[in-house]
C-alpha cells in the first residue's frame, strides 16, 4: 500500500515538472509574439496569455510545494490581469485610458 502512495507522489511530481517546462516554453514563444507581433491587439493577447501562464505556474508551484499559501497570489495575478486587460482594450479602442472631458 505504501508503494502506491509513493508512486502516486512521484507521478504527480513528474507531471507538474513537465507542465512547468511546457509553460516556460510557452512563455518564451509569447515573449517573441509581444516583441514581433504585427499589430497591437496581437501583443495584448500575448500579454494576457503570459498572465494566464503565470497563474498556471503559481498553481503548479503550489501543487509541487504542497501548500495553499499561493492561492492568494493566483487571485492577485488574476485581478491585476483583468484590470490590465480592460486598460489595454480601452487604449486600443479610444487611444486614451482616462477620459478627461472638460465641458
Amino acid at each position: 500500500m505504501n508503494t502506491v502512495a509513493e508512486t502516486t507522489h512521484r507521478l504527480i511530481e513528474l507531471t507538474t515538472i513537465v507542465c512547468i517546462v511546457v509553460i516556460a516554453i510557452s512563455i518564451i514563444f509569447l515573449l517573441y509574439r509581444i516583441i514581433k507581433g504585427p499589430t497591437n491587439p496581437d501583443r495584448a493577447v500575448a500579454l494576457d496569455a503570459i498572465g494566464l501562464n503565470l497563474m498556471a505556474l503559481a498553481g503548479l508551484a503550489a501543487i509541487l510545494l504542497v501548500t495553499t499559501n499561493l492561492n492568494d497570489v493566483i487571485l492577485l495575478i488574476g485581478i491585476l490581469l483583468f484590470i490590465g486587460t480592460i486598460a489595454i482594450a480601452k487604449y486600443l479602442e479610444k487611444g486614451v485610458i482616462i477620459d478627461r472631458d472638460f465641458d
